[in-house]
C-alpha cells in the first residue's frame, strides 16, 4: 500500500508542477512572425493550433525571457525548503510532513487562474515560489517513508516505485492537460481546477488510511509488520542523534549524491518543462497532440524504470554485483544513453516523427538513474535518509531554476538552432556529471549513520580506545 500511495503522492505533486508547462502555451499571446528573422532550416512547416476555446480565456503578453522565469520560479522556492523539509522529515515522520506539503500545492494550484488574472506574471511568479516552496519537503518526506518500509533486499524495486510517481505525474499533467485545453469550455483556467481537485482527493485519502511506519498501521497484519520488521533490524531507522553536518559535508558519497541529481535533473528538468515549449513553437504540434506526445516518453520512462529496478534487486540479491557495482552501473546508462539520444533529436531537425522517435528513447532510457542514483540515499544513511533526499532535492531544484532561465535566453525566436544549443548543454552536463558518479558514488551504509553506537566521529572514542590499551587492530574491531 505504501508503494503505491508514494508513488500517487508524486504523481500529483509533479501534475501540479508540471501542468503549466503546457497551460503557458495557450496562456501567451501568439507572436506572428519571429520566424520571420530566420534563415531558411530555422523553422519547420506548418501552422500552429491554438485550441479552439483559448477565445474564452484571457492571454498575457509575455516574452520569452518571462517564461522562463515563471517556469523557473517554482524552483527558487523549492530550493529555500529542501534541508529545511528533510529535518523535519527525520524528526517528526513522513506522514505529516509530506501532508503538509501536498495541502499547499494543491491551494496554490486552485488559486491560479484567480492570482493570474488579477496580478499577471508577477502574481504568478510570486505563487509559483510559494508553491515551490510548500513542496520542498515532498522528497525528503517520501526517502524517509522508503527507509521505514522497505526492506534493504527490496529497496530499488520499492523506492524505484515510489519515485517513479514523476513520470505519471508528467504523463497525467501534460496529457491532461492537453485534453482539457482542447475541448475547455472555460479556457486554460479548467487545467488547474482539474488537477489541483484531484490532488486534493488523493490528499483526503492518504491524511485517512495511512501511517507512518509499520508498528502503527492499524491496517497491516502481524505478519508483513513481522517481516518488514525482521529485514531492515540491521539498518531500521533509530533514535536520530543530532544531524552529523561535519561527516557529511565531508563525505564524498554524498558529493556522488549532489552531484548526480543536478546532472540528471538538468537533463529531465529541461525536457519536462520546456519540451512541450519546443513541441509547440518549433514543431508546430496541436495543442492536444503535444499533450499526448509530451506524456509518451514518461509512459515507456515508467516501464523501463521498474523494469530496471526489478533487475538491480535481483543482482544484489543474488551477489551478482556489489550494491555500488549497480548504483554505478544503472546510473551510468541512465545518463550517457540518453544524453546521446537528446542530441541526436536535435539534428533530426523537422521530421516530427523521428524527432519524436528519438525523444521517447532519450527520455525513457533515464529510467535506469531511479534504482541507480535515486534510492542511494537510504543506501548511505537510513537514519539521515531525509535529509540527504533534502540536499539531492536541493541540488536538484538549482537545475530547474538555472535551465528554464537558460533556454528563455537562449530561444528568443524559438527556431530549431537555438533550441540544439540548448540540447547540446544537456548533453554536456549530463556526461561531465556520470564522471563525478563514477568515481564518488558509494553504496554502503555510511559510518556517520549511526555514531553514537560504532563510535566513530565521537570525540571520547579516541580517549576510550588508548584508555582500555587497545592497539591498533582492536581499534578497528571497536569501529566497526
Amino acid at each position: 500500500m505504501f508503494a503505491v500511495m508514494g508513488c500517487l503522492a508524486i504523481t500529483v505533486a509533479y501534475a501540479m508542477r508540471i501542468c503549466l508547462s503546457l497551460a503557458i502555451t495557450q496562456m501567451v499571446t501568439t507572436a506572428e512572425s519571429s520566424s520571420n528573422s530566420t534563415t531558411d532550416g530555422d523553422t519547420c512547416s506548418g501552422t500552429l493550433s491554438a485550441s479552439s476555446n483559448s477565445a474564452s480565456s484571457e492571454t498575457y503578453d509575455w516574452d520569452e525571457y518571462t517564461q522562463g522565469i515563471i517556469l523557473s520560479s517554482f524552483y527558487w522556492g523549492y530550493i529555500v525548503s529542501q534541508v529545511p523539509g528533510g529535518i523535519m522529515a527525520d524528526k517528526f515522520g513522513g506522514k505529516y510532513t509530506l501532508s503538509a506539503g501536498i495541502l499547499s500545492s494543491t491551494t496554490f494550484t486552485l488559486l491560479t487562474p484567480l492570482v493570474v488574472n488579477k496580478f499577471d506574471s508577477t502574481g504568478l511568479i510570486v505563487l509559483r515560489i510559494l508553491m515551490g516552496f510548500g513542496e520542498g519537503a515532498t522528497f525528503p518526506a517520501l526517502n524517509v517513508l522508503i527507509a521505514e518500509w522497505a526492506p534493504p533486499q527490496e529497496r530499488s524495486k520499492i523506492g524505484t516505485m515510489v519515485m517513479t510517481g514523476t513520470q505519471i505525474g508528467t504523463i497525467l499533467g501534460t496529457a491532461l492537460s492537453g485534453i482539457l485545453l482542447e475541448y475547455s469550455p472555460i479556457g486554460w483556467p479548467l487545467v488547474f481546477y482539474v488537477i489541483g481537485s484531484i490532488s486534493g482527493f488523493w490528499l483526503l485519502n492518504w491524511i485517512l488510511f495511512f501511517h507512518s511506519n509499520p508498528n502503527v498501521h492499524p491496517y497491516i497484519s502481524e505478519a508483513e509488520k513481522k517481516y518488514i520488521q525482521d529485514k531492515i533490524s540491521e539498518n531500521t531507522r533509530k533514535h536520530t542523534q543530532p544531524i552529523p553536518w561535519r561527516h557529511i559535508a565531508t563525505s564524498f558519497p554524498v558529493y556522488a549524491l549532489l552531484v548526480g541529481q543536478f546532472g540528471h535533473d538538468w537533463g529531465f528538468f529541461t525536457m519536462m518543462t520546456d519540451l512541450p515549449k519546443y513541441m509547440s513553437a518549433v514543431l508546430k504540434f496541436s495543442i492536444s497532440s503535444n499533450g499526448l506526445l509530451n506524456a509518451l516518453p514518461y509512459a515507456v520512462m515508467w516501464i523501463v524504470s521498474n523494469i530496471s529496478s526489478i533487475f538491480a534487486d535481483w543482482l544484489i540479491k543474488h551477489d551478482v554485483m556489489s550494491i555500488t557495482k549497480v548504483r554505478k552501473a544503472f546510473t551510468t546508462l541512465g545518463f550517457v544513453v540518453p544524453a546521446i539520444f537528446l542530441i541526436a533529436a536535435s539534428f533530426a531537425g523537422c521530421n516530427r516523427v523521428l524527432v519524436v522517435v528519438l525523444f521517447v528513447i532519450g527520455i525513457s532510457l533515464m529510467g535506469p538513474v531511479y534504482p541507480g542514483l535515486v534510492v542511494n540515499a537510504v543506501d548511505l544513511s537510513p537514519n539521515y535518509s531525509g535529509t540527504l533526499m533534502a540536499m539531492m532535492t536541493a541540488a536538484g531544484a538549482l537545475a530547474g531554476i538555472l535551465g528554464p532561465y537558460v533556454v528563455g535566453v537562449l530561444t528568443p525566436n524559438q527556431t530549431v538552432t537555438e533550441w540544439r544549443m540548448v540540447f547540446w548543454i544537456a548533453f554536456i552536463v549530463l556526461l561531465v556529471t556520470n564522471v563525478g558518479i563514477l568515481f564518488l558514488q558509494r553504496g554502503d551504509v555510511q559510518y556517520w549513520n549511526d555514531l553514537e553506537n560504532n563510535g566513530q566521529g565521537s570525540k571520547d572514542f579516541e580517549h576510550r580506545v588508548k584508555s582500555s590499551g587497545c592497539d591498533n587492530s582492536q581499534k578497528d574491531k571497536a569501529t566497526t
